[in-house]
């Protein structure tokens, strides 16, 4: 029974990591085209300029808010993983930048495993609800953005 728990682990491990491997080729070939990170990135600073993330009013009240805007981690990540979107550069850079955002804005303020926990929980929840209302708006209002 233990060793099917585990294999069943691994597996579902291995398909993450597939996954993975399989999005880091696909962002490769887009950073490699110039006009493609141009009009993403137009698109991204267009949804920032244009206020359009109200659409989150429910969820993301801070938004609407300019002092608990500035405090909002996950819009900063963003921001930050947009600043460095070039066709130059590569997604190891990306990576490396968001990985350290995480360092700077969760790991490190965690003072115990389950401040860490709850902290990492509300950001990856925060996170995906940023990355979705993002995807959303450019779907929908930025179709040329989201290619």
């Amino acid at each position: 029974a233990s060793s099917l728990t585990e294999a069943k682990e691994f597996v579902k491990r291995l398909r993450r990591q597939t996954d993975l491997c399989n999005m880091a080729k696909t962002v490769r070939a887009l950073l490699n085209n110039n006009s493609t990170v141009t009009v993403l990135r137009s698109g991204l600073h267009a949804i920032f300029n244009e206020k359009s993330l109200d659409v989150t009013k429910d969820l993301f009240q801070e938004f609407r808010n300019p002092k608990k805007r500035q405090k909002n981690i996950q819009l900063k990540c963003l921001k930050n993983f947009i600043s460095l979107l070039t066709s130059s550069t590569d997604i190891r850079d990306l990576l490396s930048s968001l990985s350290s955002d995480l360092q700077t804005f969760v790991i490190k303020p965690s003072k115990s495993k389950e401040a860490f926990k709850e902290q990492a929980s509300d950001f990856m929840l925060k996170w995906n609800l940023l990355l979705s209302n993002v995807g959303k708006i450019l779907t929908i209002n930025r179709t040329d953005s989201f290619g």
